[in-house]
């Protein structure tokens, strides 16, 4: 979808206000949401960019008469008030990434008797319900059966078409029989003879598929009804092949059309006891079960089970690791040889996510990216989520960092690491910043701590360096990571932002990422991130105690790194680190990209 400029905001406003006008609607929320909840949105479902301009994967626009914000977290902030100058749009700055602020503003902003719209079928239940509770309060009328951007929208994008196939053996290492098994007997414990699953990372994962509809991420949308016996996923026709179909249908496994999804749960007899998700599930699917329908709320069972990889799947993520690694390492090495080259084309910051891809794809298994890469040349490296397009990016050259966040999807893992290097001569200062990360980085990468640590606690032990000299960074530290899925998973994230529930504990084979930053606004921005993986770490009279296998392979800058600030535990850390990336490594190239690992992988 072409980002609008501010004109065409202000357009996309006028009319969307004059539909308010139209149906007497006071505020109209737009959450950057789906059906199913899904961070990454098929194009149909960005109406929230489409109608603000703003690009993030996270923010909520309201429009009223007078006034329209979007309210967006502080990894989000620079890039916002850029995208957002001009068009009449106010920033409202969030605290956090959890927080639901714009509850509170609508509230105390809204009279009595006035009416809020929301598209009920995009609008989280869990949040429906805390907006119910705080409009009711003032006597503010909700409605949820409005969908203005239908009826404003031209050209609105249809459904994705991609087709849906098979994970098959041996990188899916447990059947489609036997995580139905899995979770009937979650839902037996639980009471409960219905499962509805609207999740589409929990439904890939729970029937071994895998689509195409959301950029990165090998989902596809659906909805899936589980019963003792059967299960339904209702799909979009066409998307499931014949041969397919047959195959799911052999294992009592049905297809249906995936409008088809409401009649069914509006269908349900008055014995069915239905499991849902309130935090994974909208209020509008929601409302497709019948009153008289008995429902019981809990976490998606397949939630916690595709958080805890097997070690067969740890096998392949390892091989996985090892294949973006080596990559990683040929990019490298065209990189420095790049920018040593004085008869060179201008490099921008465009050039690096092409040539980074292309590294990737060179190597078997892999899929597509995980996320769009961010590759940001010293000033735009401090915009956390910064994206680099050719009518806005950098020209690399001169002195400064370069930070690269970018990922892989493969046939047996999931990829994701920043790593920031030194573009010519860099400063003191810069390398104070870089070891400052670096020190947060190493500390949790090497803590050991007991199972069932709720995640969010483990947040400050990557700050404490930060901290100590009076530094913070406005992102968690930490987000699980799929198998072959969404390179965002829960349940367990390392974040001061998520509250430390029974459902975050760290638990034997789970994925996390450890990426502590650095941010200096309009200077420079630093973030170091390799993926690991919960393993048990023995057992003392205190309990079972986890550690962290550190996944991702690839060198740290040591030019960027100011030895004296390392402690010597520290400074072993990096060398046995790197030690391991280069005897991984090593089999895997040739020529310039191996004597470039070799030297990028020197003791400190």
């Amino acid at each position: 979808m072409d980002t609008p400029d501010p004109s065409q905001v202000a357009e996309r406003l006028a009319l969307l206000r004059a539909a308010m006008r139209q149906a007497q609607i006071d505020a109209l929320m737009i959450p950057s949401a789906d059906p199913h909840l899904s961070e990454y949105l098929p194009e149909r479902w960005q109406g929230r960019e489409w109608a603000s301009g703003f690009t993030g994967s996270v923010g909520t626009l309201i429009i009223t008469p007078e006034f329209a914000g979007v309210w967006t977290d502080a990894r989000y902030w620079t890039q916002a008030e850029q995208q957002l100058a001009d068009t009449g749009i106010q920033l409202m700055k969030l605290t956090s990434g959890a927080s639901v602020q714009y509850v509170d503003w609508l509230a105390s902003h809204l009279k009595a008797g006035q009416t809020l719209a929301v598209d009920g079928a995009v609008l989280g239940l869990a949040i429906a319900r805390l907006l119910q509770g705080a409009l009711d309060a003032k006597e503010v009328h909700l409605r949820t059966d409005l969908d203005l951007l239908e009826q404003v929208w031209q050209n609105r994008p249809a459904l994705p078409a991609a087709p849906i196939y098979a994970h098959l053996p041996p990188y899916a290492s447990k059947s489609r029989g036997g995580k139905l098994a899995d979770l009937r007997s979650a839902m037996q414990q639980a009471g409960a003879n219905r499962h509805l699953i609207s999740t589409l990372d929990d439904i890939a994962y729970l029937f071994n598929l895998r689509g195409a509809d959301v950029n990165f991420n090998p989902i596809f949308l659906s909805h899936a009804l589980v019963t003792p016996t059967r299960a339904t996923m209702y799909v979009a026709d066409g998307k499931i092949s014949a041969e397919l179909r047959t195959a799911l249908a052999d294992e009592d496994i049905d297809v249906a059309p995936y409008a088809s999804a409401a009649a069914a749960l509006a269908a349900l007899p008055a014995d069915a006891v239905v499991l849902l998700d309130p935090r994974r599930i909208t209020h509008g699917t929601r409302q497709w079960i019948p009153a008289k329908v008995k429902v019981i709320e809990a976490i998606n069972p397949t939630t916690l089970a595709k958080s805890r990889k097997s070690e067969a799947d740890a096998v392949h993520v390892r091989e996985a690791m090892a294949q973006d690694g080596a990559a990683l390492c040929e990019f490298f090495t065209w990189l420095e040889q790049t920018l040593s080259n004085p008869d060179r084309a201008p490099l921008t910051e465009v050039e690096i996510d092409k040539q980074i891809t292309a590294a990737r794809a060179r190597r078997p298994g892999f899929i597509s990216p995980s996320f769009a890469t961010i590759a940001g040349f010293g000033p735009n490296g401090a915009i956390m989520h910064y994206r680099a397009t050719e009518a806005r990016h950098a020209v690399i050259e001169g002195n400064d960092l370069l930070l690269i966040d970018s990922g892989g999807q493969y046939l047996g893992g999931t990829t994701d690491i920043t790593r920031v290097v030194a573009v010519g001569r860099i400063t003191d200062e810069h390398r104070h910043d870089f070891t400052l990360v670096l020190k947060g980085m190493i500390a949790l990468s090497a803590a050991r701590f007991p199972r069932g640590a709720k995640s969010p606690m483990l947040d400050a032990i990557a700050r404490a360096p930060l901290w100590a000299e009076g530094i913070d960074f406005g992102h968690g530290t930490g987000h699980g990571v799929g198998y072959f899925l969404n390179v965002h998973e829960g349940p367990q994230s390392i974040s001061p932002n998520t509250p430390p529930e029974a459902h975050t504990a760290m638990e034997p084979g789970m994925i996390t990422s450890i990426e502590p930053g650095l941010y200096r606004p309009g200077r420079w921005g630093i973030r170091i991130e390799n993926l690991v993986l919960n393993r048990a770490a023995g057992h003392t009279e205190f309990g079972e105690f986890l550690n962290f296998e550190t996944l991702t392979l690839c060198p740290i800058d040591t030019r960027c790194i100011e030895p004296s600030l390392l402690r010597d535990d520290e400074k072993r850390w990096l060398n046995d680190y790197h030690a391991t990336v280069r005897q991984r490594l090593s089999p895997l190239l040739s020529g310039a990209p191996l004597a470039w690992l070799h030297t990028r992988t020197e003791v400190l």
